[in-house]
């Protein structure tokens, strides 16, 4: 199958595993390009510019096809080494990056003069116009579904995706609620030249942390995620537990007098515990609705080749035969 995002990043598949925190390890990145999709490296998830350089070099000893990695801008006082982790990107001879958060126009010329391809992740048709009009080669357009942040206009990827193939000359790949063949397809037939998923690669046998966590992906139905933080403006989509619901109940009692200092036990410093030591009430995680359609941990590519196969067939077959 061959697409503009397949042209652009040199891929066999149409398909992106997008950077996560304490999830998009080498290991990870390398298992999805291994199997034909484009893996992401987290670069935020490592401390250290020097440890981004390693993990990079980690995943070039693993795979020899391309891979990304996802720099994320976070409205921070005190803000990541970014100049570094650029640095460390174009020494490590990264070809693809994934940006995310806030606007990555002041880094876009030093990626560009290093021929590294930018990608950025959007929740809204005028942030993806946006990130075209500065020089980005793809967008990533995430629908209201997607686990983590969905921005705050609630628009779902049945009307989003269409409409940002409206607006866009640019590729761009559906992200939120991917999970299967019937993802994919319906992603081409809506204008996506791709999927991009997070939450279903971390329920599979590469996907590097606890195994509590792919467990409880499996588990989850489409009704166990939950809208956090929306008080602030920074809403992000969760499994639900026990930490989830107390710092429901804090939104609600506090209401607009929330600070992030009222939930800094549930949001802050989690991530570690969760993904590494798979304390699955230990704080807020993000998580899709998708969770609702994984039932199973499958190497990344039996899942690769098994969407692929899928897509093939609703395709070739199911809707050629609606109008043979």
């Amino acid at each position: 199958m061959k697409t503009r995002i397949t042209e652009l990043f040199g891929i066999e598949h149409p398909i992106i595993q997008g950077g996560m925190h304490y999830v998009g390890f080498a290991e990870l990145a390398a298992a999805v390009s291994n199997a034909g999709g484009l893996g992401i490296i987290t670069g935020l998830t490592q401390k250290t510019p020097a440890d981004l350089v390693n993990e990079i070099a980690r995943c070039k000893d693993m795979t020899d096809r391309p891979f990304g990695v996802n720099i994320t801008f976070l409205p921070a006082l005190a803000q990541p080494d970014y100049p570094g982790i650029v640095k460390a990107v174009i020494q490590g001879g990264v070809t693809i990056v994934e940006t995310a958060g806030r606007n990555p126009e002041p880094v876009l010329p030093y990626l560009k003069d290093a021929g590294i391809k930018v990608i950025h992740k959007c929740t809204s048709v005028r942030h993806a116009t946006k990130a075209q009009a500065i020089g980005c080669d793809a967008v990533s357009v995430d629908g209201f579904e997607c686990g983590g942040h969905p921005g705050e206009d609630d628009v779902p990827n049945m009307i989003l995706l269409p409409r940002a193939a409206d607006e866009l000359e640019i590729p761009f790949v559906s992200s939120g609620g991917m999970a299967d063949g019937r993802s994919l397809a319906a992603s081409l037939a809506l204008g996506a030249d791709g999927m991009n998923m997070g939450t279903r690669f971390i329920a599979t046998r590469e996907a590097p942390v606890h195994d509590n966590v792919k467990q409880a992906i499996v588990a989850a139905t489409e009704l166990d995620t939950r809208l956090v933080m929306r008080p602030l403006r920074n809403t992000e989509r969760v499994l639900k537990n026990t930490a989830v619901e107390r710092l429901l109940e804090k939104e609600k009692t506090l209401g607009a007098d929330l600070t992030f200092d009222d939930i800094r036990d549930e949001v802050a410093g989690v991530y570690p515990k969760i993904m590494i030591d798979g304390e699955m009430e230990a704080g807020a995680w993000s998580c899709g609705m998708v969770a609702g359609l994984i039932h199973d941990i499958p190497t990344c590519r039996e899942l690769i080749d098994r969407i692929m196969a899928e897509a093939e067939a609703i395709i070739s077959r199911r809707l050629a035969d609606f109008v043979g």
